[in-house]
């Protein structure tokens, strides 16, 4: 039997059993404690690097002219018996800052606006910082696994190769398209004249690189996105656990749906002034109900009382002119059986279409009065 140098297991998926794609609320999570989220670092420096690209090819004229001038300047002074008086030091870091402080700042801002975006927003969190000791000791097995041995490990080594063979390429190309003006530069022209052949051909290797990188980083940004998809997953156990920690405890729930009847039960007035009958025991229970057609299934209770409030109930009906029907057995079944905001029972439909046909009939004679 051959001995197995490499464990398979190493291939395999990081949590299996974890099948169920993450919850907004799982992904919330692990952004707003632990900081996780879909990104990729090379989408950000590539963003920096060709927005630094474009800028120099912008600013490439001022740059010359900056340039020639600190020659001039420190030639002109290089034969000083001291080289490194006030004056020099002062004019070395003016031209310094002046030639790297707009692509410092272009970068940073390019860097946190391309942060805010894959973030989406500012993102604070300090579990990121916090020391994990853990981590001092090595685990071998598991860096192998998954820089060499695992889909990224092998997708950064592929992309890797990539961008090192197309970037020679595109260098081939551009002197190979200009070798024959690079040779001609030996035999005329001068310095000046090379030095913008040279630029020329170097603004076209970055301008080209640039975009071919960028199409790379965001290749990169969808792979990390799945792969991050990936490690967020979750077991069936894990999301119907989740369902329940969202659902809160049955007692909590019970208060707030207590609450919310509370609050529809001290909307009375105007839930029966816009209802269509309210249906009385006659004077110890009142339910009314309102029916939208095209909205709603069936009719639904928008209040009920007992007692006074029936009585209060009945009062606003006939003020406002809703019609109030005795019906003793029904009023103390929608009482008892439905809550405020419940749709009418399949039992109760055949006496409240009943109930309904004799509201039409009052209106029908109302109309002929």
């Amino acid at each position: 039997m051959s001995q197995t140098f490499i464990d398979l297991q190493w291939f395999a998926a990081e949590d299996e059993g974890k099948t169920e794609d993450p919850t907004e609320y799982r992904l919330r999570q692990a952004r707003e404690k632990e900081g996780r989220v879909a990104k990729s670092q090379e989408l950000n420096s590539t963003i920096v690097f060709f927005v630094n690209v474009i800028l120099l090819v912008i600013m490439s004229p001022w740059i010359e002219q900056k340039l020639e001038e600190m020659l001039k300047f420190f030639f002109t002074n290089s034969t000083d018996s001291n080289v490194f008086d006030k004056r020099n030091l002062y004019m070395f870091l003016k031209y310094l800052i002046e030639l790297t402080i707009p692509f410092a700042l272009l970068g940073t801002f390019a860097a946190v606006m391309s942060n805010l975006i894959q973030n989406k927003g500012f993102m604070f969190v300090t579990k990121i910082i916090e020391p994990k000791f853990d981590k001092l000791v090595p685990h071998f097995g598991e860096y192998f696994k998954r820089t060499l041995f695992s889909f990224e490990g092998i997708f950064n080594v592929a992309k890797s190769i990539v961008k090192v063979i197309v970037l020679g390429i595109i260098a081939y190309i551009i002197i190979n398209k200009n070798k024959d003006t690079l040779m001609g530069l030996i035999y005329t022209g001068g310095p000046r004249l090379a030095l913008k052949q040279i630029s020329s051909m170097t603004a076209q290797f970055l301008i080209t690189s640039a975009i071919f990188l960028l199409i790379i980083s965001v290749v990169d940004y969808i792979v990390q996105k799945r792969q991050f998809i990936e490690r967020m997953k979750m077991s069936k156990q894990e999301v119907k656990q989740e369902y329940k920690d969202m659902d809160g405890d049955p007692e909590v729930k019970g208060h707030l749906e207590q609450a919310q009847r509370e609050m529809l039960q001290q909307n009375i007035p105007k839930a029966v002034k816009e209802s269509d009958v309210v249906i009385t025991n006659p004077t110890h229970f009142a339910v009314s109900m309102k029916y939208k057609a095209g909205v709603d299934d069936a009719p639904k209770i928008t209040a009920k009382g007992e007692d006074n409030l029936a009585l209060n109930m009945k009062k606003i009906a006939y003020e406002n002119d809703i019609p109030v029907i005795e019906n003793r057995p029904l009023a103390r079944g929608l009482y008892t059986d439905t809550k405020v905001g419940d749709i009418i029972p399949e039992s109760y439909m055949k006496t409240i279409s009943i109930v309904y046909a004799q509201i039409g009939y009052m209106n029908k004679n109302k109309k002929k009065m």
